[in-house]
């Protein structure tokens, strides 16, 4: 550490996509000085990196869009991944981030330092001390695929790895999942291959983008509790589309939001045109033979795993947050419990959207950076005390998401008096993490 970079008077905020260009704006708006580090010699995530050349969003433009910086109005509803990195470049160009970004700078370790201070290890071999670290590295990139039986001699990529129709030309192509990418993929297989095949391991929602000329997520409205949101869309499916089976589809048999939507239009059509052909999951592999658990087979040159990442932070230190069942011991998804000054951002899923809810996730995230001086423990020891918990499911209702990052900005200020109230007769140094308070102050 005696060679390491001293940067401890600023913080770390590593990448710069939809979450981590958040996250710089909120930062700058605040006068709270930051170095921001980016693996790519562009910025934009997955939306410069990681999408196939022809997606277009499939949330609407309104729910995706920042909260503090529109899209163009003359834009469509759904734009296209062209457009959304259009978009992101003049969202750095409007707030003044571009200058502030060191490109091309590849985080390869992160370890807590003396003083509640951070060390950052470089790709180039260089260590700089961070006085904090927002770790904002996304989760559409640590691949993730299933274990079937036997071998498929043909070729097989993930959805990640698609960029373009002309892989499929030619191909008869099974793609496995039924999420929006695989669904995607499945329809431009349909327009551009030879034989398109979708597995799907039980049944989906599958919601249609617009209803009535709508995008079908703005029917949702910011006051609808969950719950109600439920009963909202399975009313309109049911009148609009209709039940899965007619489209040769399983019955899906769970609620309509306590897993990630899907939303396709196109899909329902090339199904009822017959250029889709959906089949239950896949138990065996055999050359390029494709058994299923129903005892059908088909033969394909193309499999696409379209069966999503895993959220993972490969460059962390492991005693700094512990893993169960696939999730970290973030509170709120947040905060460590065992550590100051060091935050991890986006890895939830917003079941839509996800523009509004940076937008204020991120001014709730200054909020806490600017209190935790004043606090003995880490944030999330005491936001534990009161009540808050791990996540145990990363897909998130982005309404009660901004409800609940509306109501952190507005009590983080209290921290200091709960912290008092909560470990009163505790030592001053800082105690293993406890469970959370039967009877926590109201209000946070």
């Amino acid at each position: 550490m005696s060679n390491s970079v001293d940067r401890s008077d600023r913080h770390c905020v590593i990448g710069a996509g939809f979450t981590g260009l958040a996250v710089a704006a909120a930062l700058k708006r605040r006068g709270i000085a930051y170095d921001q580090l980016e693996a790519d010699d562009r910025l934009g995530g997955n939306w410069y990196h990681g999408v196939y050349e022809t997606v277009h969003i499939i949330s609407s433009r309104r729910t995706t869009q920042y909260g503090d910086f529109p899209m163009p109005t003359d834009w469509p509803d759904f734009p296209s991944a062209a457009q959304m990195l259009a978009y992101l470049n003049a969202y750095a160009d409007r707030f003044g981030l571009r200058d502030t970004i060191e490109f091309n700078t590849e985080v390869t370790w992160i370890a807590p330092a003396d003083n509640d201070t951070w060390e950052v290890t470089l790709a180039s071999g260089e260590a700089r001390i961070y006085g904090g670290v927002v770790i904002c590295n996304g989760h559409h990139w640590d691949c993730r695929y299933p274990e079937y039986a036997g071998e498929f001699t043909g070729e097989a990529i993930h959805s990640k790895q698609y960029k373009s129709p002309a892989i499929l030309k030619g191909k008869r192509v099974l793609v496995v999942g039924g999420g929006n990418s695989g669904c995607d993929i499945a329809v431009e297989t349909a327009r551009f291959g030879e034989d398109s095949h979708i597995s799907m391991r039980c049944g989906i929602w599958i919601m249609p983008q617009t209803i009535a000329g709508i995008p079908s997520i703005e029917f949702l409205r910011p006051w609808m509790r969950g719950w109600m949101q439920g009963v909202v869309m399975r009313t309109l499916l049911r009148i609009f589309v209709g039940k899965m089976s007619r489209y040769g589809l399983q019955e899906p048999d769970y609620p309509v939001f306590s897993r990630h939507p899907t939303i396709n239009s196109q899909l329902l059509y090339y199904l009822k045109h017959g250029r889709i052909t959906p089949h239950p999951d896949v138990k065996r592999l055999d050359g390029k033979t494709v058994e299923f658990v129903d005892g059908t087979k088909i033969e394909v040159d193309l499999l696409v795993y379209a069966t999503g990442f895993h959220v993972s932070i490969p460059f962390l230190a492991p005693e700094v947050v512990t893993w169960k069942d696939g999730y970290p011991d973030l509170v709120n998804g947040i905060f460590p419990q065992r550590h100051k000054n060091l935050y991890v951002v986006g890895i939830g899923q917003p079941r839509y959207g996800a523009g509004p809810l940076l937008t204020l996730g991120a001014e709730a995230l200054v909020e806490s950076i600017l209190i935790q001086p004043k606090l003995k423990r880490p944030i999330g020891q005491v936001m534990l005390k009161l009540g808050r918990k791990p996540l145990d499911n990363y897909l998130m209702d982005p309404h009660e998401v901004m409800r609940n990052a509306r109501k952190m900005a507005r009590n983080a200020r209290r921290l200091p008096l709960f912290e008092r109230l909560l470990f009163r007769g505790a030592t001053d140094s800082q105690p293993p993490p406890g469970t959370a308070a039967s009877a926590a102050p109201r209000g946070l």
